[in-house]
C-alpha cells in the first residue's frame, strides 16, 4: 500500500542528511562554552546515538529504540542542567549546522527545525543563573 505522505526523514534526504547534520552540529556544541560542560565524553559515541535518534524522531526507522529502548529524552537529560540559555545555544548550533549543509533551504528542513525548537523548550529543567 502506498501512503499519500512521506516522513520528514524521507523528505530531508534520509540517513545521508542526518549524518551530515550530526557531523556539522557536534563540533559546534563541543566548542560552545555554555554547552561544552554538558557534552563531556566521547563525541563519536554521542554522534552515533544522535544518528540513531534523529531518524526515529523524524518518522524513519526506530534505530534508537532498537538499541536503547524508548527515547524518553527529557528523562535521559534530567541529570544535566539545561537552562533556557543553553537551550538557545543548542538551537543556534543546530541552526548553523542546518545552514552549513543547506537543510535550511528545504521546507521539510524547516519543519524539522520547528520540531527541534519544541524539543529544546521541553528539555529545559533549570533556570538561568544570574
Amino acid at each position: 500500500m502506498e501512503y499519500p505522505f512521506k516522513s520528514l526523514y524521507t523528505e530531508i534526504g534520509g540517513q545521508e542528511t542526518i549524518d551530515k547534520l550530526v557531523d556539522a552540529f557536534y563540533p559546534r556544541v563541543y566548542a560552545d562554552p555554555d554547552l561544552a560542560p554538558l557534552f563531556e565524553g566521547d563525541m563519536e559515541e554521542i554522534k552515533r546515538k544522535q544518528r540513531m535518534f534523529l531518524p526515529q524522531f523524524l518518522g524513519g526507522p526506530p534505530l534508537y529504540s532498537q538499541e536503547f529502548g524508548p527515547p524518553a529524552m527529557r528523562e535521559r537529560h534530567l541529570p544535566f542542567e539545561i537552562t533556557p540559555k543553553r537551550a538557545q545555544c543548542w538551537l543556534r548550533c543546530m541552526k548553523e549546522a542546518f545552514e552549513e549543509i543547506g537543510l535550511d533551504k528545504n521546507p521539510a528542513g524547516q519543519a524539522f527545525y520547528d520540531r527541534l525548537t519544541q524539543v529544546a523548550a521541553i528539555m529545559v529543567n533549570s533556570p538561568d543563573k544570574e
